[in-house]
């Protein structure tokens, strides 16, 4: 017996979903979903997946909507929202990422200009020249920890379609300065995230959303609370801070890390802490 999807109720200005669709949206945790369309992202140090978007994008916009990624990357974002009838644009500082999301792209028949845009160069500067958008959604750089000597992995899947973590040999994005995995300190780190989430705020329509999907981390083998700061960061920008929904990866290894002298947490899940824009 194939399950109801429910009714759509023709009030509902926020997206094309019905009640049942948005009530299963609305728990405070999803499970990572994996497809094949994934398998080619993982040349890309840190991607996010395809499905995992789509959720999102399918709670916050309508069909036709323009969806807004300031650290492209790999060009998940582009694929979810082609996937599900929307528009997109993307900033990323690498070509080499552009060259690896435009064969992600061809693969699907999406064409440049008509169903994505993808601008190489600094959000800081680029952001300033496009047009509003209805929703923005981004996994920022995770500050330098892909600087660090882990190795990463200690089995790679990703000849299966799938990895367990970060890449063996971990390899970090760029050597670009203004590239957010090569701040100095921490604080640098959130002074040029609020930077680019200004722009962002700017470009984004009133009453619309923005998700930053992020775990917390370590810095100088210090847990951070990484999830308060940038809600404290987005608040101050003016984004109303709305809910963070636990996305759940419980397919990655668990490492020993203090044991059996100390705790040290294993993060199994990223944060997509969400916030809207009110209107004036």
């Amino acid at each position: 017996m194939t399950e109801s999807k429910g009714k759509y109720d023709s009030r509902n200005k926020l997206n094309n979903l019905t009640g049942t669709e948005w009530l299963k949206l609305t728990k405070s945790f999803l499970f990572s979903e994996k497809c094949a369309d994934d398998k080619d992202a993982f040349k890309h140090p840190a991607p996010f997946l395809i499905k995992d978007v789509e959720k999102m994008i399918s709670l916050f916009t309508k069909e036709g909507m323009v969806i807004l990624d300031p650290f492209m990357g790999s060009g998940t974002t582009s694929i979810a929202a082609y996937n599900l009838k929307r528009l997109s644009i993307g900033i990323d500082l690498s070509n080499e990422y552009k060259k690896l999301a435009t064969e992600r792209f061809a693969k699907k028949g999406m064409q440049e200009n008509k169903d994505y845009k993808y601008i190489v160069g600094d959000s800081t500067e680029k952001l300033r020249n496009i047009e509003s958008v209805d929703f923005v959604i981004t996994s920022p750089p995770y500050h330098n920890i892909l600087k660090n000597n882990a190795k990463g992995l200690r089995k790679d899947s990703s000849a299966k379609g799938f990895r367990s973590g970060s890449r063996i040999g971990v390899e970090y994005y760029s050597d670009n300065k203004n590239d957010l995995g090569n701040q100095d300190t921490y604080e640098d780190f959130l002074k040029l995230l609020k930077k680019v989430m200004k722009h962002c705020f700017n470009r984004l329509r009133n009453d619309k959303y923005c998700s930053i999907i992020i775990s917390d981390f370590t810095v100088d083998k210090k847990e951070i609370c990484v999830q308060a700061d940038i809600v404290k960061l987005m608040t101050e920008i003016g984004f109303e801070f709305v809910g963070t929904i636990a996305l759940l990866q419980d397919n990655k290894p668990l490492y020993p890390f203090g044991y059996p002298y100390s705790f040290k947490i294993n993060h199994m899940h990223q944060n997509i802490i969400n916030f809207r824009k009110a209107g004036v």
